[in-house]
């Protein structure tokens, strides 16, 4: 098993769930997340004075799939997610040793 993290805009989280759900992908963990990366923040003004805004938000989804899956899962969210420009975000895959299912103690591809 395989969990990938994917960090995305904001605005791009509908495009990506819709193409992970035809896909096949049964379940995400979406999280509120702020950073930066070779965006080093925005310059933004409010009430006539301008601001840096560091760290900018983003969205980190996290899958648990199947080995097979990781492909296709990263062509679909890179897909989605991409508009071209600096900060469009970054994917993450680490292996997964275990899953268990707390309400029923089912484990690994039983559990997801």
């Amino acid at each position: 098993m395989k969990k990938v993290e994917a960090i995305i805009r904001p605005f791009k989280l509908d495009e990506v769930k819709i193409a992970l759900v035809n896909a096949g992908i049964v379940g995400m963990t979406v999280s509120e997340v702020r950073g930066f990366g070779r965006q080093k923040g925005q310059t933004e003004r409010y009430r006539g004075s301008e601001y840096t805004v560091e760290f900018l938000q983003k969205l980190k989804i996290e899958i648990v799939i199947e080995d097979a899956q990781v492909d296709t899962v990263v062509e679909k969210i890179i897909a989605a997610a991409q508009t071209g420009e600096i900060g469009d975000g970054k994917i993450f895959i680490s292996p997964v040793d275990n899953v268990i299912r707390i309400r029923t103690g089912e484990r690994d591809m039983a559990a997801i």
